[in-house]
């Protein structure tokens, strides 16, 4: 198997991996509130909430792995970007992720102690709503990088990359409207931005399991 054909297929497999295992640990934990009906709720649930938290860290592992694997591919094209998009999404990125999944094992103990652990319970939830918000930006500035090696490269069809570009600058835009408290994270306005990203990074993920990253730099789109 040739040496793109191969690293598409693991970025394309990983993409996949990530993506159902943020959607797995929203199903498991629900949305975050800061009350005390919230903390007993997670005490009621603590297996279910940990089986979440741990799909966070699935997560992160697998959007840490693409960057480290596509590196030797993008880096061929534009080195500097090439690292720069190591260090957002493999290294940033991945540190918001476990630092998610540590407020989210604090929060399992406060929900155990409620009546003594309250308020610090809301400091780490607002902390956590931070990290959060921190990830969309982090994640929106490598993935622009991602998306624009790609469209300069034509390791995907420009069709796809254009799509990439857009859909996460839409992204991007949401973390600031959230932190200006003109929507919220699981309001239909953010979902609805959300979405072309989404979408994007599924359709991607079978295109490059399909067919891997073009060999030629300049290969005509398909």
């Amino acid at each position: 198997m040739p040496e793109n054909r191969k690293t598409g297929l693991l970025i394309g497999i990983l993409y996949i991996i990530g993506t159902v295992s943020g959607v797995l640990s929203v199903a498991f934990t629900g949305t975050m509130e800061n009350s005390h009906e919230y903390f007993i709720q997670i005490a009621s649930k603590n297996i279910q909430y940990m089986i979440g938290s741990l799909f966070i860290l699935c997560m992160g592992f697998s959007l840490a792995f693409i960057p480290i694997i596509a590196y030797p591919v993008l880096n061929k094209q534009n080195k500097t970007l090439a690292l720069s998009y190591v260090v957002f999404r493999g290294a940033l990125e991945t540190f918001t992720y476990i630092s998610t999944f540590v407020c989210m094992l604090a929060l399992l103990e406060i929900g155990k102690n409620v009546s003594e652990l309250g308020n610090i319970g809301i400091i780490i939830i607002n902390l956590r709503e931070s990290i959060t918000l921190a990830t969309t930006y982090v994640f929106s500035i490598g993935a622009f990088i991602f998306y624009y090696i790609l469209y300069q490269s034509k390791l995907v069809p420009n069709w796809l990359s254009i799509w990439g570009i857009i859909a996460i600058i839409s992204h991007f835009i949401t973390g600031f409207l959230i932190m200006f408290g003109l929507q919220t994270v699981m309001s239909t306005a953010n979902l609805i931005m959300n979405f072309p990203i989404i979408l994007q990074e599924m359709v991607m993920a079978i295109w490059l399991i399909i067919k891997g990253f073009n060999n030629k730099k300049n290969e005509n789109d398909v």
